[in-house]
């Protein structure tokens, strides 16, 4: 590993202990907190709207919001590791075919719509640990039950 990528493996380390942010991808409404300063005051301002791509990698990768307001598409490109940033909240998941979906910006009202994607599991289908114990301590319990 080159001495460049090492420290920038490091930044992005020490920027993560700080703060995680979700695994979301492009499709997926998300709200940002964005630390906002208006001359000596500073304040957090929520910035919600649809991912609509992620680019770059390492300690340059942003991601694209956008959102409509008043009627007017407007779009908003974050670094993933701005100090500016406090917190990404993921809102819904979307199911899109896409990475990039710049189509969005030709799109009005409802065609520009995502559906939603669901997690659908098959009966025997392995969960998630904590979910896992759950489903057999409430399995366990109907069977005394009964």
């Amino acid at each position: 590993m080159n001495i460049i990528a090492q420290l920038e493996a490091e930044q992005c380390a020490k920027i993560e202990a700080k703060r995680q942010l979700p695994a979301f991808q492009p499709g997926d409404t998300v709200r940002v907190m964005v630390r906002v300063t208006e001359g000596t005051r500073t304040r957090v301002q929520a910035y919600e709207g649809i991912c609509i791509a992620r680019s770059g990698g390492g300690l340059n990768e942003t991601f694209t919001v956008r959102k409509i307001s008043y009627g007017e598409g407007v779009e908003r490109v974050f670094p993933v590791y701005s100090p500016l940033i406090e917190a990404v909240e993921l809102v819904r998941r979307g199911r899109v075919r896409r990475a990039k979906l710049y189509y969005l910006r030709a799109l009005r009202g409802k065609a520009a719509r995502i559906a939603e994607k669901r997690d659908y599991r098959k009966k025997g289908e392995k969960l998630a640990k904590g979910v896992e114990a759950t489903a057999v301590a409430l399995d366990v319990e109907t069977q005394v039950a009964e």
